[in-house]
């Protein structure tokens, strides 16, 4: 499908000041920002998988690309669940030096992209106000939606990511109303907390496979075979 007209990642490059925000960030930058529960299980091994897979593809995170996370009840200054690090470690993924962090208006502010782990965690964000309805899907919702999107219509790579991750959440926010999920559930990454470790290896294995797609067309670069 033809993405409708649509028209912050270490390391910053040049800035200018007149293009930063109110918040004192530079707007050639672009925050994904994963919301969960606690901000121990799911979003945090949403965050370094995508952190992880789009260095796989551009051999570092930068040009301006920016990931994080949070929780609706975070769990402030707490680690990682010991579950998910294996989980992430099993994938290659780094999830050292990780801290919880409790969602806050500003992280909504700031963020260009909010992708939750449910439906109830989207419509939470959403109730947050800062005009977050655009920019806010849950996880699965942008995969499905990204699929339909013909990556020919995308700024090229050449452009820098920040253009192509802009264009990306416009085009998709356009064929939201379009592409409905087959069942609720179809749009739902579950809570593993407390579960053994085979649970947490399928949510894992859900969360890469929601990603891949999601990496793929934001960076223009399938994943390696």
């Amino acid at each position: 499908m033809t993405a409708p007209d649509a028209g912050r990642g270490i390391g910053d490059g040049d800035r200018v000041a007149e293009e930063t925000t109110t918040f004192g960030l530079p707007r050639d930058t672009f925050r994904i920002l994963h919301v969960s529960t606690g901000n121990v299980c799911r979003s945090p091994i949403t965050e370094r998988l995508t952190r992880h897979f789009v260095t796989e593809r551009l051999g570092v995170l930068g040009g301006g690309l920016i990931v994080e996370s949070a929780g609706t009840w975070g769990h402030e200054g707490a680690p990682m669940e010991a579950n998910a690090e294996t989980v992430l470690a099993e994938f290659g993924a780094d999830a050292s030096g990780f801290v919880g962090r409790e969602l806050l208006d500003e992280h909504v502010i700031m963020a260009d992209l909010v992708l939750t782990a449910t439906r109830d965690h989207r419509a939470q964000v959403i109730s947050m106000g800062h005009s977050a309805g655009l920019r806010t899907f849950t996880l699965k919702e942008f995969t499905r939606l990204v699929k339909a999107i013909d990556p020919a219509t995308l700024p090229p790579l050449e452009d820098g990511v920040v253009m192509r991750a802009r264009a990306l959440v416009r085009a998709a926010a356009a064929l939201r109303g379009w592409l409905l999920a087959p069942t609720a559930e179809a749009d739902e990454v579950y809570d593993p907390y407390g579960a053994p470790l085979t649970f947490f290896r399928s949510i894992g294995d859900e969360i890469r496979d929601a990603l891949d797609p999601v990496v793929t067309a934001l960076t223009g670069v399938p994943a390696r075979t």
